[in-house]
């Protein structure tokens, strides 16, 4: 599932009294391409990189492929960068290259079909639980059950445990949301009434004095409505509660017969359609900017990689995205060319995992580089599952894969607050809070998750691989993780305990946050195909 650690969920702690202006810290835009040395910002250090390091050099073309939600591919600081297949016609209906896919000018979703695109779909506990529920749902006595019977019926037990405790949490939440909007729309109407006009400044909102701490409270949430557009943060969260409880975990609720294929089938690999901008498109048009906006063109901001083509792969729904789609958008990248595969999406059940796992090491052996989001429920993945993973069925972990955490732009808060982590799981971390980049709608804006950590890193690989074509898939991971900036006897505070504090070393497998600079300087002296 992709998910944005969403801004909108401060709205939450505006709501109910429990934001104060000393807990947050202004943001500094783009500080993900700052250098801590010479800017004071943990980042990537790009702009450095590129001021001393890239002028005068030339470079070659690097496919990034971005298997996500869809992408605005006619936003003004993408479609340029956008690639396009050089041996399709646009629009004739017919597979001119014959890859198996009519009309992939840009990529392919592999979530529509004739019946129309996905936007909602299930979590994956939802569609594992309803099948164990059609099996064992009506079972009376456990004990007239086989062998095999007693361990599904078991299972289903578990699943039906789990499910439930999160249905009713998503609709706990929905409910709180409720309440939330009451007493939002309360203090509009209220500060109102005491500012004596609906339309006030922020200035003079500032000069009122309220008399008891209801109406303070009500003048700090009308006070982040003008700067941060709370109004538009609660639709946001309104649409993740109400989502989470009408389709990710509605047993009734299947979208899947819009596709069209032959859903069992884990092998069918031709189905889907051209449709890659989606009907929701924010979380692939923000991650595609991320690694490739195009750079010093005066307008909106700039991607990390200067020489990039993005091949847009959709199959990320809202909901869990299905292993047969991953699996499918995997070998479609490697297929055309990809040579860096960003995957901002994650889930905690993979029961076609044997289908990915094909996928993954048909793309390490095709020296291709996949660069994975760790997570944003602040959970140790060593511990907790999180797919897809690095590691096979059998144990063995594939060579070309990067796991990847989220930084923050705060030293004593390295580790960003929702990531996922892991000694041995997560390999290094990458700037993932507020991160500034396209939008739909030609917009700009600010999202945070390890879905903007992950196209960090894919961006800073794409410009390794363009400035050194020779250089393979396991040697820019080797030269990612030994160049990262290493901040491993820092105490930070622990993802997810505000309370503990922690050596940043031991979230990860480097202790190390990524920097262009130095991954360019190693690569200097990197002798191709040395990596293991």
């Amino acid at each position: 599932m992709r998910k944005f650690f969403y801004s909108g969920l401060l709205a939450v702690a505006l709501a109910v009294g429990a934001y104060s202006p000393a807990m947050s810290q202004s943001s500094f835009e783009n500080w993900h391409m700052l250098d801590m040395q010479t800017d004071g910002k943990p980042g990537i250090s790009a702009i450095k990189a590129y001021n001393e390091l890239l002028k005068g050099k030339t470079s070659t073309p690097v496919i990034v492929a971005i298997i996500d939600s869809g992408t605005e591919t006619f936003h003004e600081d993408l479609k340029a960068n956008i690639w396009v297949n050089p041996n399709e016609i646009p629009n004739n209906g017919i597979d001119d290259d014959n890859n198996g896919y009519i009309d992939d000018v840009h990529g392919w979703s592999f979530i529509g079909g004739k019946g129309g695109d996905i936007s909602w779909d299930n979590l994956e506990i939802t569609r594992i639980y309803r099948d164990y529920k059609m099996r064992y749902g009506n079972v009376t006595d456990e004990s007239s059950l086989s062998k095999e019977d007693k361990k599904g019926y078991k299972r289903y037990l578990e699943l039906k445990q789990e499910f439930e405790r999160r249905k009713q949490e998503a609709d706990l939440n929905r409910m709180q949301y409720a309440m939330i909007m009451l007493f939002y729309k309360k203090a509009k109407e209220d500060i109102a009434k005491a500012m004596g006009k609906e339309d006030y400044t922020l200035e003079e909102l500032e000069q009122y004095e309220p008399t008891d701490d209801y109406m303070k409270t009500a003048k700090e949430i009308m006070i982040a409505d003008l700067e941060e557009n709370v109004m538009e943060q609660l639709k946001e969260v309104e649409n993740h509660f109400t989502g989470a409880a009408d389709f990710q975990l509605n047993l009734s609720f299947d979208p899947r017969s819009m596709v069209g294929d032959n859903y069992d089938d884990v092998n069918e690999r031709y189905y889907g359609n051209n449709h890659i901008d989606g009907p929701e498109a924010e979380h692939g048009t923000h991650v595609a900017g991320i690694v490739g906006a195009v750079r010093n063109n005066g307008i909106g901001m700039d991607g990390i990689a200067d020489n990039v083509q993005l091949m847009i792969i959709r199959c990320v729904p809202n909901g869990d995205e299905r292993d047969k789609d991953v699996a499918n958008a995997i070998r479609y990248a490697v297929d055309n060319g990809a040579r860096v595969i960003n995957m901002s999406f994650g889930k905690s059940f993979s029961p076609q995992k044997e289908a990915v796992d094909a996928a993954v090491q048909y793309a390490a052996e095709k020296n291709v580089l996949l660069v994975h989001a760790a997570g944003n429920d602040s959970k140790n993945i060593d511990k907790e599952p999180n797919f897809p993973t690095d590691k096979y069925a059998n144990g063995k972990k594939c060579a070309t894969w990067l796991e990847i955490g989220a930084s923050d732009q705060y030293i004593n808060s390295l580790p960003a607050s929702f990531s996922n982590y892991g000694k041995k799981n997560v390999d290094v971390f990458s700037p993932g809070v507020d991160i500034y980049a396209t939008l739909p709608n030609q917009k700009y804006g600010n999202n945070s998750g390890t879905s903007m950590a992950a196209p960090v890193t894919a961006g800073v690989a794409a410009v390794i691989m363009s400035y050194y074509p020779e250089l393979t898939a396991k040697d820019i991971k080797a030269i990612i993780m030994k160049s990262a900036v290493k901040y491993k006897n820092t105490k930070v505070t622990m993802p997810g305990n505000p309370d503990k504090k922690v050596k940043f070393k031991k979230l990860s497998v480097t202790g190390g946050v990524v920097n262009l600079y130095e991954a360019l300087k190693l690569a200097e002296t990197w002798k191709p195909g040395s990596a293991k």
